[in-house]
């Protein structure tokens, strides 16, 4: 299990409304492809909050690709108007961070993501 956090692009609070019921609809899809188990997501106006059980054959920061890559590839293309607010060629910032629950419970884990 991994807590894992990344954020828009420059951080732009643009995490609401329509934009942030599709970035969940696109990281659940990814989820379910790859059969990785999301037990909380909580999207915040400018940054995204997850617990994700993983295959012990998965790298983090493959994951992370694959989840920020996907939905920035579909979010960019489905909202154009973005580009006003986002140079380059991706939605999501660089980075990201990445814990597992064992450096502290799973429950603390939960109560903080959706407590944020």
């Amino acid at each position: 299990m991994y807590h894992i956090v990344w954020i828009p692009k420059y951080r732009k609070r643009l995490l609401h409304g329509n934009l942030s019921k599709r970035v969940e609809e696109l990281l659940r899809q990814c989820a379910e492809v790859n059969m990785w188990e999301i037990h909380d997501l909580n999207i915040q106006i400018d940054h995204v909050h997850m617990l994700v059980q993983l295959k012990p054959s998965m790298s983090v920061s493959k994951v992370v690709q694959l989840f920020k890559g996907g939905s920035s590839k579909k979010i960019r293309e489905e909202y154009p108007e973005l580009e006003e607010f986002l140079w380059g060629d991706s939605f999501w910032g660089d980075g990201y961070f990445a814990e597992t629950v064992g450096s502290c419970s799973e429950s603390a884990i939960r109560k903080y993501i959706k407590n944020q």
